[in-house]
């Protein structure tokens, strides 16, 4: 309503000054007109009366009784349109007749101006006791009707003389004056009745606009709820339902489209003002998710669909402090993915993964929330917010992000539903990442004892190989056999084989180290790798090993027994240049184990190499 009125006064003030405008034209116009009109016909009788004058002059002057003049001139001047009214002798004619009366002379400028150029001189006096109008015509010689050559000794156009004349005009100004006021009245009484004529055809119209800048200015700022109302008919009525119908559809649409688009979103927690600057926000956000995922999927392992998730965070969120750790819950170990500061790091010991607040709890983690809310973060002066996010029942993201002061922290806390959301994209594709390394671990394990295969042994010399060599490291390979195993397949069945193959299984993973591999090679015979290990080492190592395996007793049915293995040792590099001849080697002095006795450890020498040469 404030703003119809508004819109009213406005239009109307428009209105009055427009009208307004014209009436100070109209007025100006009609008191110039009147004004030049007046003048014009007052000076048309100024030259009608010198017209007279001069002709009833001539008239005096052929009929010789000029002294008589003086008489007409009186009855010309109490005319009740002339106030006064004289005659201006030139010096030609005072040359040829004389001098005249003594009110026949120049009596001031104007009279002497016309004498001597001859031509008509018009001028208004105004004041408050009214307005004179003084014209001066001069007469000059002419050869015409009058034929003022056959009385005066002159030139032809010659100035002879002048008549001045004043004429009192007031009645002029007085009349035009109430002329102008009655036109300013009716133009006034004009002026109301088209302001009120104006206003109450127009004012629907004004209302229905003012109703439809109130709507788009909703619809601008994305709301498509109201409604218009108008009193208008016709084609007026029609628009309003047609909008009213239109943002009914838009309102619903536009409602729709934010829903499905959530959907797909999961994290999304918009609540822009503007649904439609909403939308674009999402639109925007799900299409860099999708291009994130259509990245990921063609990506060869989880390290870098990792590196990926470290560049979304780092770059177009410019969050440059954090952690990304993956925690196994099965084999409970964390591994470090990513890292911009060590001394950031969670100081939790693996073994009780449950001290970490957002892994029990599974829910994010705000410094903010309670002061020293998790004892084993090492940023004390900073702000962070760990998130926890599951790829599947093993494999879960630990991801931390640290901010200088509560409104950086801010920025993030707002940042953490979009980067779910990429952490939603990935999810699926890190999960199938950690299947086909599951699958492919698997492939590479022996299916009974957990150990690798010789597959896998064949793949890892060939990618570990020229790196050891650039380390300069060293590999002490070992091969094991048990002694007389077929007797126990054959005695007591391949169950009791199984048994006594998984029990040292058992016993190498236990006597190695992380850096070392125990590799199941082929039946009852293993291998194993040791990583930068000493020469007594290994053999302090196999000995160990032999004297525990030598040890256990298997139950096998209603029995137990217990079984012996050969050992071969050879080493990387002093033995030979590449790891696949050392294998060999090892092997050969497996075999100079066995055939010396069995259940012993034998070491590579040049003799066993040359005597298995002799013998191929």
């Amino acid at each position: 309503k404030r703003a119809l009125m508004k819109t009213n006064v406005k239009f109307t003030l428009i209105l009055i000054i427009m009208l307004t405008a014209l009436l100070v034209a109209t007025l100006l116009n009609v008191a110039f007109n009147f004004r030049a009109n007046s003048l014009e016909s007052a000076t048309e009788k100024a030259k009608m009366t010198a017209s007279i004058v001069r002709d009833s002059l001539t008239a005096h002057m052929v009929n010789g009784s000029m002294d008589n003049r003086q008489y007409f001139l009186d009855r010309m001047t109490h005319n009740n349109y002339v106030d006064k009214l004289w005659i201006v002798r030139a010096p030609a004619v005072n040359e040829q007749y004389g001098e005249g009366f003594k009110n026949e002379v120049i009596r001031d400028a104007i009279d002497k101006q016309v004498i001597s150029s001859g031509e008509t001189v018009e001028e208004i006096y105004e004041s408050s006791k009214g307005v004179h109008l003084r014209v001066s015509i001069p007469y000059i010689a002419s050869a015409d009707d009058t034929n003022c050559l056959s009385c005066h000794n002159v030139p032809l156009n010659t100035v002879l003389g002048a008549i001045s004349m004043e004429f009192d005009i007031s009645d002029t100004r007085d009349s035009g004056s109430i002329t102008l006021l009655k036109i300013l009245a009716l133009n006034i009484v004009f002026i109301v009745i088209a302001i009120l004529i104006t206003n109450h055809y127009l004012k629907p119209f004004i209302r229905h606009f003012e109703t439809l800048k109130e709507g788009v200015d909703k619809a601008y700022r994305g709301d498509f709820s109201y409604r218009f109302e108008t009193s208008l008919q016709g084609e007026g009525a029609v628009v309003t339902e047609r909008l009213n119908h239109l943002f009914s559809k838009m309102e619903e649409t536009f409602g729709q489209i934010k829903t499905n688009l959530t959907t797909f979103l999961t994290q999304s927690k918009l609540s822009h003002e503007d649904p439609l600057q909403e939308a674009q926000i999402i639109i925007k956000e799900l299409a860099d998710v999708y291009k994130f995922k259509k990245t990921i999927e063609l990506d060869r392992d989880k390290n870098d669909i990792y590196n990926r998730l470290v560049h979304i965070i780092s770059e177009k969120f410019e969050i440059k402090s954090f952690t990304i750790f993956e925690i196994n819950k099965d084999h409970l170990t964390r591994e470090l993915i990513h890292t911009t500061d060590e001394d950031r790091l969670c100081t939790i010991p693996m073994e009780d993964l449950n001290e970490c607040r957002a892994y029990r709890t599974d829910s994010d983690v705000v410094s903010s929330d309670f002061p020293n809310l998790c004892d084993n973060c090492n940023a004390k002066k900073l702000e962070y917010i760990c998130i926890p996010f599951a790829i599947n029942d093993s494999i879960v993201l630990s991801i931390t992000l640290f901010a200088n002061d509560l409104e950086s922290l801010g920025k993030l806390h707002a940042d953490t539903n979009s980067i779910k959301n990429y952490l939603e994209a990935a999810k699926p594709v890190i999960e199938s990442r950690v299947l086909m390394n599951q699958l492919r671990d698997s492939s590479l394990r022996d299916g009974m004892t957990k150990l690798y295969n010789r597959r896998f042994l064949e793949e890892f010399i060939d990618k570990v190989m020229s790196q050891t060599i650039r380390d300069k490291g060293t590999y002490s390979v070992l091969m094991l056999d048990i002694d007389f195993f077929k007797l126990v397949n054959d005695n007591y069945g391949h169950d009791a084989g199984d048994i006594v193959i998984k029990g040292l299984a058992d016993i190498l993973t236990s006597n190695i180290r992380a850096a070392d591999l125990a590799i199941r090679y082929g039946g009852e015979e293993f291998t194993i790798l040791l990583h930068n290990a000493t020469n007594e080492g290994a053999i302090n190592i196999a000995n160990k090993i032999q004297e525990q395996f030598n040890e256990t007793k298997f139950n096998v049915g209603t029995e137990t027994i217990q079984k012996t293995i050969s050992i071969g040792i050879a080493s990387f590099p002093n033995d030979a240049d590449s790891i696949w001849k050392v294998i060999k080697y090892a092997d050969t002095a497996l075999y100079e184990a066995k055939n010396t006795g069995r259940n012993k450890v034998v070491t590579f020498t040049e003799e066993m190499f040359s005597y298995e040469e002799s013998k191929s």
